[in-house]
């Protein structure tokens, strides 16, 4: 869902940690015999850090965040079939992640699908979508392109489409980048959700412009600085770009959930993770 400025894109690589009880096993064992400690001891740690958002479970639980803020569900699968004009100047906004026709990443995303499955049922609407990229448009669209979205939904070619472009334009550039300032699995998760929304254009509301913000208040972890600090500082920029926006203009999504973790010193998004999103709370064992 690039909620940026037409054009500006950008809204979950893993290691397997050591358990706890093996971190706390081979410390034992340390502290018994220091002279005998194996290479695994002393890694263990940095395999427990390594993990990101990334990991597949902690990615699970960043699809659903997103989800509980631009669906009201947990349910991120039952996306794929999301269509809808919410009236924020972006045209259509559809499927897992809110691709709009007016800011390309939709197009983008059809033009996928029909290179990977000439003939299929939205193939036909891609003059169209080139037309309207950038406006609020439905000309060429209307009345049976929301019908033949959720058609193609049902395409599991479609669906996976949709999961390699959220993850090409958004998932895996957040990570990325985060990992890059020394941000644990919270931070990652911040940088992804404010691309999914603001997408990573030039414009003062994009990520790029909010991480400048952050930076001017806080140094990063790879910079030297406290983590929490930084995300405080990163989170504040994001709410400040959110309402700049009417349609975003509740930050819920930051004050209620991200914001909570946040507080809790829940930087690995460990769960039960509890939160609330337009007043509705969520939970996640």
């Amino acid at each position: 869902m690039v909620h940026a400025s037409p054009g500006a894109q950008g809204p979950t690589p893993a290691t397997t940690a050591a358990s706890r009880r093996t971190v706390l096993a081979l410390l034992a064992a340390a502290t018994a015999a220091p002279l005998l400690v194996s290479p695994s001891a002393s890694a263990a740690p940095e395999l427990r850090a390594a993990v990101g958002l990334d990991d597949p479970a902690k990615k699970e639980i960043a699809m659903k965040l997103v989800s509980s803020a631009e669906n009201s569900s947990l349910d991120w699968k039952a996306q794929y079939r999301y269509i809808e004009d919410i009236g924020d100047g972006r045209g259509y906004t559809a499927g897992i992640i809110g691709f709009c026709s007016g800011t390309g990443d939709m197009l983008d995303l059809v033009e996928l699908y029909a290179d990977r499955k000439p003939g299929n049922v939205l193939a036909g609407y891609l003059p169209a979508l080139r037309a309207v990229d950038g406006t609020d448009s439905h000309d060429g669209l209307d009345p049976n392109y929301p019908r033949d979205w959720r058609t193609a939904a049902r395409d599991t070619a479609f669906q996976q489409a949709q999961n390699d472009e959220r993850d090409r334009v958004y998932f895996d550039p957040a990570v990325r980048r985060a990992k890059a300032d020394g941000l644990r699995v919270l931070g990652q998760f911040a940088y992804y959700d404010a691309i999914v929304m603001h997408g990573d254009g030039g414009d003062a509301t994009s990520f790029g412009s909010i991480r400048r913000r952050a930076l001017a208040k806080a140094k990063t972890p790879a910079q030297g600085g406290d983590e929490t600090a930084y995300l405080n500082a990163f989170l504040d920029a994001r709410v400040w770009a959110m309402k700049q926006e009417e349609a975003h203009s509740d930050t819920s999504r930051v004050d209620t959930a991200q914001r909570v973790f946040l507080r809790k010193g829940n930087l690995d998004l460990q769960p039960p993770l509890d939160w609330k999103v337009y007043g509705d709370s969520y939970h996640l064992d």
